[in-house]
């Protein structure tokens, strides 16, 4: 059976558990500095293509995913992590096409949710996270991202989301390359529990996944839940 001819898998495991390489091969072999180029290569070329599908979606069809992706992940979060108020929830800005869940920030904030965004305060460090409220006045951070202002408050999140640019079943993320999310996760005590949010088309067999590659505990598309590798904190 090939993969095409798999049945397709909408839910890894249940909510509450905690808990297919391309082509039937395997990933490269971690340390081979040749394989590890290849992967970059190929990840590069991912992103280019993932991004350019991404881009070409009609500004209805990518409302319609934002606003479907905004409804899964409310029941997610009520379902798996119970009452959120008080708790600490980063989410992020969107770019490049990313699904838009601003309007879900807001309406977590008046639930009584502290929300944060996710910054690039240090080069090649973990990112740091300062508090949002729909009042907030964003100042212009790293790659002219919108953030919260330095005098903002810095927390650390219990929930955070990871936008994706492409995701595999196993619960790796393919990024924009520079590692920040990754870099955070490992630095993070406690972890926060990680979702990733993306579009249903863009998941792919493999990320072939690398030594510095952290799974993430979620994934959420717009048609639904499809991976959850363990329970939500």
């Amino acid at each position: 059976m090939t993969q095409n001819d798999e049945p397709k898998r909408r839910f890894a495991s249940s909510p509450c558990m905690a808990s297919g390489v391309a082509d039937g091969g395997t990933a490269p072999v971690v340390g081979d500095d040749e394989s590890a180029r290849d992967v970059a290569d190929w990840r590069k070329d991912e992103r280019t293509r993932l991004r350019a599908e991404r881009l070409a979606m009609s500004v209805e069809s990518r409302k319609a995913a934002a606003h479907a992706l905004a409804d899964q992940l409310h029941s997610f979060l009520e379902r798996s992590c119970g009452a959120m108020r008080g708790r600490v929830f980063s989410a992020y800005w969107p770019i490049k096409g990313e699904p838009d869940l601003r309007p879900l920030m807001r309406d977590l904030h008046d639930a009584g949710v502290t929300v944060a965004l996710p910054l690039v305060e240090v080069k090649q460090a973990p990112l740091v996270f300062r508090r949002w409220t729909p009042d907030t006045r964003m100042v212009r951070g790293d790659w002219n991202i919108p953030v919260p202002p330095p005098e903002a408050e810095v927390l650390t999140p219990e929930v955070t989301l990871a936008p994706l640019v492409g995701w595999d079943r196993d619960g790796y993320r393919l990024g924009y390359g520079g590692g920040y999310f990754d870099r955070t996760l490992a630095a993070l005590t406690p972890r926060p529990f990680a979702i990733g949010i993306g579009l249903q088309a863009a998941e792919i067999a493999t990320i072939h996944p690398q030594t510095h590659d952290i799974r993430l505990d979620a994934i959420l598309a717009e048609e639904g839940v499809q991976v959850v590798r363990r329970a939500a904190i």
